[in-house]
């Protein structure tokens, strides 16, 4: 209990501490070192930047965000502007496919539909949109095709995580279940976590990853 208050502290320090943060409206809950940050922010950037911070900390195993963006009345845009300006943002952006892609945005909310090839495209048109004033949640259901049999998935992830240093690939395990993907095992810091799942993602056909390891 005394070491949860204690990392429930450093974290809550680590946002006072973060400009692009304002952390006011933000609580934070430690339990195990599995982190919950709550309340609300401004923006999508700064709840990136909340989560970024938090995971960040020292002791931080993983990171639960309940962070929801509020937007003042008089500072919401239109849904009809976010839209234009959504698609404008995607349409100069080269990795992303924006034929294969539709928006659709109520109440501040854009989600995505349609397909792509690879999990980059779809990241690359999150993080546009990201950047767009007056957001408020980002949602996708565009599908990563064409799926690819679990077997070849799950040795392409070991095949890549045995090259990538400084990662023991006999220390994370592998589930795969068609193209979605669930990764287990044991690393020794919160960058190595993020970096297993980031080589998982660069595997062709994977549509979704589920992240459990645990950080020592």
């Amino acid at each position: 209990m005394r070491e949860d208050h204690k990392l429930q502290a450093a974290v809550q320090s680590r946002l006072d501490l973060d400009p692009a943060i304002n952390s006011s409206h933000i609580g934070v809950s430690a339990r195990e070192g599995i982190v919950t940050i709550s309340g609300h922010v401004s923006s999508l950037l700064e709840r990136s930047a909340a989560e970024r911070a938090a995971g960040q900390t020292k002791d931080v195993r993983a990171v639960i965000n309940e962070l929801v963006v509020e937007l003042p009345g008089l500072n919401r845009t239109p849904d009809e502007q976010i839209a234009e300006r959504a698609y404008a943002r995607l349409a100069s952006n080269v990795s992303v496919p924006l034929d294969r892609l539709h928006l659709a945005v109520k109440d501040g909310t854009i989600t995505l539909h349609g397909d792509v090839d690879w999990h980059f495209q779809l990241q690359a048109a999150i993080d546009d949109l990201e950047l767009l004033e007056g957001v408020r949640e980002i949602r996708s259901d565009a599908q990563i095709r064409p799926p690819v049999r679990a077997d070849q998935v799950h040795e392409k992830i070991k095949q890549v995580l045995a090259r990538t240093a400084p990662l023991d690939a006999e220390r994370i395990d592998v589930i795969a279940n068609g193209s979605e993907v669930t990764l287990t095992g044991e690393v020794t810091s919160w960058q190595e976590r993020g970096l297993a799942e980031s080589t998982a993602w660069c595997v062709p056909g994977v549509s979704h990853v589920t992240n459990q390891i645990i950080v020592l």
